[in-house]
């Protein structure tokens, strides 16, 4: 399907404008997330969704701060030397979601290569605070790699979340360019230990588009997420958070978006959400009611692997 390129250096073409949050229950979740001292992700990433999803009631809880000790070329959320430990987070996460009724939450953090278990133990309080005080809600856990720790990943595992998703991002001809401290390779093997040792664990994995991959490259990336046994993706367009991160290679239109969820569901994915304004947890309800998620299958687990040692952490540069 060859379809005409856009003129980057033009305005953003029109299904890329959203209309300004501000309704009631988006009102009601920002004042929860101030009164709370909590972060999301919508508001650190500048998600382009945020006025729909807040005034659904749905928000992305960003746990151990928001300085991440990685700089992307393509994110939004600042860098640099965290300094930030609450022990106390889990449990105000856990509460925030109980008073706000959710039936679905996602879970995200910033990298924390600081800290010796990458903030596993953390993850783990805070999905177990979650079923405490809300034990009918789905939680969905949008983890880093953890720099490849499979006792760290081990760990979110254990506490039991319903789904397990983790970004690739990109091709990894650009991993280099956009992707500092992550690694292609390290993040097939994330979801070939997943598959490992919660074989009945729903896997998830994201891409943007945009920042100058060839089709064939994305093609190539999407069957290696399904031969590891991803069963949801999502693909969105690129958009530049300001002038100091990577510049956008080219914009997408919807029709290219349609095609391409066609595609990644003949390769094999049980669900496939593309759209300009796609971002990893945009309809993530929708996505897991998909794959056939539900509560009941989230209990502890008890992991019949033996666990791994945790990997040496090398200092941050």
């Amino acid at each position: 399907m060859e379809l005409p390129l856009i003129d980057v250096r033009e305005r953003k073409p029109p299904w890329l404008k959203v209309r300004a949050p501000g309704g009631p229950n988006y009102l009601r979740l920002k004042r929860l997330m101030r009164d709370a001292n909590l972060h999301s992700v919508c508001e650190e990433a500048h998600c382009p969704n945020i006025g729909e999803c807040w005034e659904d009631a749905t928000a992305t809880f960003m746990i151990l701060g928001d300085v991440c000790t990685r700089n992307c070329g393509y994110c939004a959320i600042a860098h640099g030397r965290p300094t930030w430990e609450d022990r106390e987070e889990p449990e105000r996460v856990g509460r925030a979601i109980g008073d706000l009724g959710l039936e679905y939450v996602v879970i995200t953090s910033v990298n924390r290569d600081d800290l010796a278990d990458g903030g596993a133990a953390h993850w783990a309080a805070t999905v177990r605070a979650v079923r405490r005080h809300a034990p009918r809600c789905r939680v969905e856990v949008l983890i880093p790699d953890f720099q490849g720790d499979a006792a760290a990943l081990q760990t979110v595992i254990d506490a039991a979340p319903n789904i397990l998703n983790h970004n690739t991002e990109t091709v990894p001809r650009l991993y280099r360019l956009a992707r500092h401290g992550g690694r292609y390779e390290r993040t097939l093997e994330l979801f070939r230990r997943a598959r490992a040792t919660a074989p009945g664990l729903p896997t998830k994995s994201g891409i943007i588009l945009g920042l100058g991959e060839e089709r064939d490259e994305l093609l190539a990336t999407m069957r290696d997420l399904v031969a590891e046994g991803v069963s949801i993706l999502t693909l969105g367009q690129y958009l530049r958070p300001s002038a100091q991160h990577l510049p956008v290679a080219r914009y997408y239109r919807p029709e290219e978006f349609a095609e391409l969820a066609e595609a990644g569901r003949a390769l094999g994915f049980t669900h496939v959400e593309a759209g300009p304004l796609v971002r990893s947890s945009y309809h993530a309800k929708r996505q897991a009611d998909s794959a056939g998620t539900n509560v009941a299958a989230a209990e502890p687990r008890a992991s019949t692997h033996p666990r791994p040692e945790p990997a040496a952490r090398p200092p941050l540069q």
